[in-house]
């Protein structure tokens, strides 16, 4: 029995691709259910097909087959969900290098609609997060300034800042030391406490201890398997 509502649910996803002759299979059947306050770890192999149903999830890519509902409804077309809906985190961060950090953090609060004719930041303490993910002094720096990890870290906040309803993350700790990890994983804790589902693709093996549930793709499919048992196969996540 679910004890949280369900944000986002997947039903009989598919896609295909070709490469010359060949079919690729990425997804298969897909289903999954992504609930309020919870941290998913979606584990699996280089060219599994994670970040294919992360992108399909976040309306980048359209499945072959398939259906995607969001809150309980039909959602036709993910992309226009808002930031305080649907925030996410690419391997490539998508920066914009001609704005701050502080700036680029800022972004998602000022280009939403204001509530009750406010300006501005609109009451979200911008400070209080870029000091959460450790840039409190990197402030007024342009990212290509920055360390990829303080990049990736400030591509988190700026997907944290609107507190949004589901979060999908990949690779979210590929560029962190041991130090930021935690520190991550502690963000994306508190996000989760405050009812913030966050998806997370991952080869990190703390994340996926971490994690209240686990999602392995393999071969185009997904399944929910035992965190203990990723970790103790030691093979290839």
């Amino acid at each position: 029995m679910r004890e949280s509502p369900v944000v986002l649910e997947a039903s009989n996803l598919s896609k295909m691709y070709r490469r010359g002759p060949e079919e690729i299979h990425a997804l298969q059947g897909v289903d999954l259910f992504l609930s309020a306050g919870e941290v998913v770890a979606l584990v699996g192999p280089s060219g599994s097909g994670k970040t294919t149903l992360l992108n399909i999830l976040a309306g980048w890519e359209h499945p072959d087959t398939g259906e995607i509902s969001w809150k309980g409804a039909p959602l036709s077309a993910p992309e226009d969900l808002r930031w305080g809906e649907l925030a996410i985190v690419p391997q490539s961060l998508g920066l914009i290098e001609e704005l701050s950090v502080r700036e680029n953090v800022e972004l998602p609060v000022r280009l939403r609609k204001p509530r009750s004719g406010a300006a501005g930041t609109d009451g979200i303490d911008v400070d209080r997060v870029l000091g959460d993910f450790g840039l409190s002094s990197l402030g007024e720096r342009l990212p290509s300034e920055t360390s990829l990890g303080e990049q990736q870290r400030t591509a988190l906040a700026r997907a944290l800042v609107l507190s949004p309803r589901l979060l999908m993350a990949d690779e979210p700790t590929g560029h962190q030391d041991v130090v930021w990890t935690r520190g991550v994983l502690r963000a994306l804790r508190g996000a989760a406490s405050e009812g913030t589902c966050c998806l997370v693709a991952t080869h990190h093996r703390p994340i996926v201890r971490f994690a209240d549930r686990v999602l392995a793709i393999r071969d185009g499919r997904v399944e929910a398997v035992d965190a203990a048992d990723v970790v103790a196969a030691g093979e290839e996540l």
